[in-house]
C-alpha cells in the first residue's frame, strides 16, 4: 500500500494526468461527488468552504463517481459544465472514478483502508435511511454514498473521514480542517 496520498496519480476532469504530489504542503478535502443526488446541494457549501480556507492552504478535490443509484451518469465534460454553471465550482475536479467495489480506483482503496470508518454526527440516521431503501454496504469500510469526505494533512496522510450527510460547514469538519491547517 502506498505511503500517502501524494504517491497517487489521477486524471483531471479534462483527462490530463495529475500527480497528487503537486499538493504537498496543502491540506486536502477529497470528496466523491454526484450531480443528481439529494446531497448535490453540498457543492454550494464546498465552494464556500474552499473560498473561506483556500488562502490558508486548503484544496478541495472533487471526484465524480457513479456507484450510488446511478446519480452521476454524465460524461466528464457534462459534469464540468454542470459544476461550473450551477455552482461556480473553482476547486479542482477530476475524471470520474470508481470509489467502491470492482474497479475501485487505487486512491479510494488507499483512503478507505487507511481510515475504514466515518465520523458522523451523533444524530445522523443517514445509513439507516439508505438501508430502508435497500442500499447496503457490502464492506464496512466502503464509501457509504456520494459526498463522503476524506481530510488529508499537509504531509499527505489521511487524518479524517466524514459521513456523506455531514455538511461541509459542520463544526466537526471545520474544526478538523482548521486543526490540519494550523
Amino acid at each position: 500500500m502506498s505511503g500517502n496520498v501524494h504517491d497517487f496519480k489521477v486524471a483531471d476532469i479534462s483527462g490530463k494526468p495529475v500527480q497528487l504530489e503537486q499538493y504537498k504542503g496543502k491540506v486536502l478535502l477529497i470528496v466523491n461527488t454526484a450531480s443528481k443526488c439529494g446531497l448535490t446541494p453540498q457543492y454550494t457549501d464546498l465552494a464556500s468552504l474552499y473560498e473561506k480556507y483556500k488562502n490558508n492552504g486548503l484544496e478541495i478535490l472533487g471526484f465524480p463517481a457513479n456507484e450510488f443509484a446511478g446519480q452521476e451518469p454524465g460524461s466528464n465534460d457534462e459534469i464540468k459544465d454542470f459544476c461550473t454553471m450551477n455552482f461556480g465550482i473553482k476547486f479542482p475536479m477530476f475524471s470520474k472514478v470508481v470509489v467502491k467495489g470492482e474497479g475501485q480506483h487505487p486512491l479510494y482503496n488507499y483512503l478507505t483502508q487507511t481510515i475504514p470508518h466515518t465520523t458522523k454526527n451523533p444524530d445522523s440516521h443517514f445509513e439507516k435511511t439508505l438501508n430502508e431503501y435497500g442500499e447496503f454496504r457490502t464492506n464496512p469500510s466502503d464509501v457509504l454514498w456520494n459526498f463522503e469526505k476524506f481530510l488529508i494533512g499537509r504531509d499527505g496522510k489521511v487524518v479524517g473521514r466524514f459521513a456523506p450527510d455531514m455538511n461541509p460547514h459542520d463544526e466537526i469538519l471545520t474544526k478538523a480542517i482548521e486543526k490540519a491547517l494550523a
